[in-house]
């Protein structure tokens, strides 16, 4: 080693001592921020508050950063070699020869579908410009080493967003086709669409909701929730649908489901085609589903206890007196099934008696049991946003359906957001009708008290999973009690109940256990009727689980088509009676109205307006 050499080697500082100083720095930067949005509040001014914990994250993130000086260079170095490689391939393009490009959209990336984005040379290399250092970016952030994962997946999720937020093709002039409809329209299209960003703003008091249907074309039991039924029972949690039934015989269980109380039931009734509730009266059985209520301030206090007691519980004794059986099948869906799943572990504790209504088994779309794989909404959950959140909904006893809304939306931003802002606000048209996107539009709101729960017991301390971990009244809740015959149905794609974490959940039970991995995501995958014959099945021989989601996969073999007639095959092996079919005007409840019912006609959009 020269002399040199040594010399610069010590004129280096010291990397420990560089992560010590900035993170001293960040500390300091914290406080600062601190002490100015307290002297905010003194002169009475409210900044919005850093509630997710942004700043402090990407403070750390960048000390640990400028802690590897040489992680750092390289990381650079390698920016202005695909700089320097895109540059050359753009010059050899623009003398008219062709290569291959130095970065391609992801598959299915539909950004970037307009055939200009290829063909012409300036937007070919704006694409490309924009991949090359959206890559670079992410893979630097996502390369910093040592912080913990929780802050490593915040920074992670939130990078993406401004990423995806900074996309040639959500501005005017670096969208081929946005491009061409202001040169055709003479920049009618930006006048309209910003008439639409205002009509946006107006519709959102003030804060921009991004409309992504025409709700005036839909109204529920005319064009969406149309199979007929009628509302048989109700009290201040939910409504109670009985369905017509659709043959002149029908399953001696009827089935009820029990869906999430974050969103609506008809989800599994938006048009005739594709309705799982119309489906299942169409093999034989007698449905009811749940229709959670829209609460208001009056239900602050209604805790997860609640939608046990006064939910679940009290529905499944309902279909009972209705139909006068004492074995029900029952479905739940996402946070519908976690609620299942804690009825009918608190079932099995209190061991009822024979005259008592009981799960014939149970089945569970896209539920988490097992937290310990929340997906990115696990960014989202942690004492600062909890606490944070807590203090919103104490004002007013709830928490308001749009946030909520928003935060699923970001989940899949590039879809969920600024596909429309690009279709709304640059081209200038109206959104197109559609009714999963008017479902989905149409949020709820949950009680202060349960959600909380929910938050703090479900996904950041993981209780559920463990012996005694929650207590629904006297009862230490153990999900290892129940022995109900259950069927698993969950998505490769779901980004919201990840199916890896849903696998835990279901090797929880110590009953006969059937795990079914759909194709598509949280929705397209359960809303996936035998006609369609779409994305397939994955399946073990096995009757046991393997030990693992990895091992599932590795031995499950895939089937084409519908899991819905692999779900019917699973019920009926289980042996059932048939009985004539049951009209729910002549059942023992009476009839309150028709189907869809009032609870779920509630919308808070509307509201507003009125």
């Amino acid at each position: 080693m020269t002399q040199n050499t040594e010399t610069e080697k010590a004129a280096l500082p010291d990397p420990q001592e560089i992560a010590k100083t900035y993170a001293e720095v960040a500390q300091r930067a914290s406080k600062i921020l601190q002490g100015h949005i307290q002297r905010q509040v003194a002169k009475g001014v409210s900044p919005p508050q850093d509630e997710l914990g942004l700043a402090q994250a990407f403070m750390d993130m960048m000390a640990k950063m400028l802690a590897n000086p040489y992680q750092m260079a390289q990381s650079q170095m390698n920016l202005v070699w695909d700089y320097f490689s895109l540059w050359q391939h753009s010059t050899l393009r623009f003398m008219g020869m062709h290569t291959p490009p130095i970065a391609t959209p992801n598959k299915g990336d539909k950004r970037f579908k307009d055939e200009q984005w290829e063909e012409h040379f300036l937007f070919d290399f704006i694409k490309q410009s924009y991949l090359i250092s959206a890559r670079h970016i992410h893979d630097t952030v996502s390369g910093v080493k040592g912080m913990d994962g929780h802050t490593q997946d915040k920074v992670n999720f939130f990078t993406r967003q401004f990423i995806d937020a900074m996309s040639p093709s959500n501005f005017a002039h670096t969208n081929p086709e946005v491009f061409r409809e202001t040169v055709k329209s003479n920049g009618q299209n930006l006048l309209n669409g910003f008439n639409n960003l205002l009509r946006d703003m107006e519709d959102g008091d003030g804060q921009l909701r991004v409309k992504m249907t025409d709700t005036t074309v839909f109204e529920l039991g005319k064009n969406v929730a149309t199979t007929p039924g009628k509302v048989v029972f109700q009290n201040d949690l939910f409504q109670l649908l009985q369905f017509t039934p659709t043959t002149k015989t029908q399953f001696k269980r009827p089935l009820l489901i029990v869906p999430p109380w974050i969103n609506k039931y008809y989800i599994l009734d938006l048009r005739e085609k594709n309705s799982y509730i119309k489906w299942a009266l169409d093999q034989g059985h007698t449905v009811f589903t749940m229709s959670w209520v829209n609460p208001d301030s009056k239900l602050a206090q209604k805790s997860f206890e609640d939608y046990v007691f006064e939910g679940t519980l009290v529905a499944l004794d309902k279909v009972a007196e209705q139909t006068g059986e004492k074995e029900i099948n029952a479905a739940g869906y996402c946070l519908g099934g976690t609620l299942l799943a804690t009825t009918a572990a608190y079932l099995a504790a209190k061991k009822p008696k024979a005259s008592d209504p009981r799960l014939a088994s149970c089945t569970f779309f896209t539920t988490m049991l097992d937290f310990s794989y929340p997906g990115e909404l696990g960014v989202f959950i942690d004492e600062q946003q909890i606490s944070a959140l807590e203090k919103k909904m104490s004002g007013r006893g709830f928490l308001e359906g749009t946030e909520m809304a928003g935060t699923f939306n970001m989940l899949r931003a590039n879809d969920l957001i600024w596909s429309f802002v690009v279709n709304n606000y640059l081209m200038g048209k109206d959104p197109f009708p559609f009714d999963l996107l008017y479902w989905n539009s149409d949020s709820t709101r949950m009680p202060a008290a349960m959600h909380s729960f929910y938050l703090r017991n479900m996904y950041m301390e993981n209780r559920l999973k463990n012996v005694g971990g929650i207590m629904v009244g006297d009862v230490e809740i153990d999900l290892r009690k129940i022995k109900t015959p259950a069927y698993f149905i969950s998505t490769i794609e779901d980004h919201i109940a990840p199916w890896q974490s849903t696998y835990l959940g279901a090797k929880l039970f110590a009953g006969p256990t059937k795990f079914v991995l759909g194709g598509s995501g949280h929705i397209a995958g359960i809303v996936n009727p035998p006609a369609a014959n779409k994305y397939g099945y994955w399946t073990v021989p096995t009757k046991t689980l393997p030990e693992t989601a990895d091992a599932f996969f590795e031995a499950a073999k895939q089937t084409e088509g519908s899991w819905w007639n692999d779900w019917q095959a699973w019920l009926m092996a289980q042996s059932d009676e048939s009985l004539a079919a049951r009209d729910p005007v002549k059942g023992k409840l009476g009839v309150l109205e028709d189907a869809p019912g009032s609870f779920v006609k509630f919308r808070l959009d509307q509201q507003k307006k009125a």
